[in-house]
């Protein structure tokens, strides 16, 4: 992959959850990412710890939405944002010791996919439950 081809590409038809909130949040994390795969390893550690507080902010606004809304399937979907935020973290820890590497192949080869996946299976089905709920339009 040339450093100018982006890890993932925003797509209204595969990534768009319906809501403008959520897809404006999902947009920056994918700008970030991209940004990420053409970081040299200076400035590689601090966007990646940018990348981390955009998340986990990320995640804590659909946990509180999921929360004020009674979104049954919540556990699974506040599980996988822990599982994710502890394997961020492990990673941010490695930066501190100077491995790049792991975090280099978990933004390029891992997350990619899993926020592709993510978004278009638990947090389009929450976006669909806070439109049903009232709670967004």
């Amino acid at each position: 992959m040339s450093n100018d081809t982006p890890l993932i590409e925003w797509r209204d038809d595969s990534l768009s959850v319906g809501l403008e909130e959520m897809d404006a949040t999902h947009r920056e994390f994918i700008d970030l990412l991209n940004r990420l795969a053409r970081a040299d390893d200076a400035t590689f550690p601090a966007l990646f710890r940018e990348m981390l507080e955009h998340t986990r902010a990320h995640f804590q606004r659909e946990n509180t939405n999921m929360e004020e809304s009674g979104f049954p399937p919540i556990t699974i979907h506040q599980g996988e944002h822990a599982r994710i935020l502890d394997e961020l973290d492990r990673l941010t820890d490695g930066l501190e010791t100077g491995d790049l590497e792991a975090a280099r192949n978990y933004v390029c080869q891992y997350l990619p996919e899993w926020f592709s996946m993510h978004a278009a299976t638990m947090d389009r089905a929450l976006a669909w439950h806070l439109k049903a709920s009232g709670l967004r339009h």
